[in-house]
């Protein structure tokens, strides 16, 4: 098993937030996906992709968000962790509003007599 030692395994979907507060020494490999990881009073912003691993090095609230699908191993004595899904977004969504960034309004046009 990939994640054979480890603790527990998340499946994170898309956007997918987990808030750990307290999880130094806490470790995090990813196989499948990429992570994106902050923590407080760093301001590194830590991204992991399959086959890295990090160990959190700071005490406080560290925040790990799913950039694609992904799967989690996670090495930890106890953290609490609240997983927090992001809001669903389709593929026409995301299409219509990077359209609309390129729409020019009739309410942005300014008018030009006519002589």
């Amino acid at each position: 098993m990939l994640c054979a030692g480890y603790t527990k395994v998340w499946e994170l979907a898309p956007n997918e937030l987990v808030k750990l507060d307290g999880a130094r020494g806490t470790t995090l490999r990813v196989t499948r996906g990429t992570l994106w990881l902050t923590l407080e009073h760093d301001t590194r912003d830590i991204v992991l992709e399959a086959g890295n691993a990090f160990t959190i090095d700071r005490g406080g609230l560290t925040l790990v968000e799913a950039q694609s699908s992904a799967t989690v191993c996670v090495m930890a004595r106890h953290t609490g962790e609240v997983h927090v899904r992001g809001p669903r977004v389709t593929l026409t969504e995301r299409l219509n509003a990077w359209l609309d960034s390129f729409d020019i309004t009739a309410d942005r046009r300014q008018s030009v007599p006519y002589y």
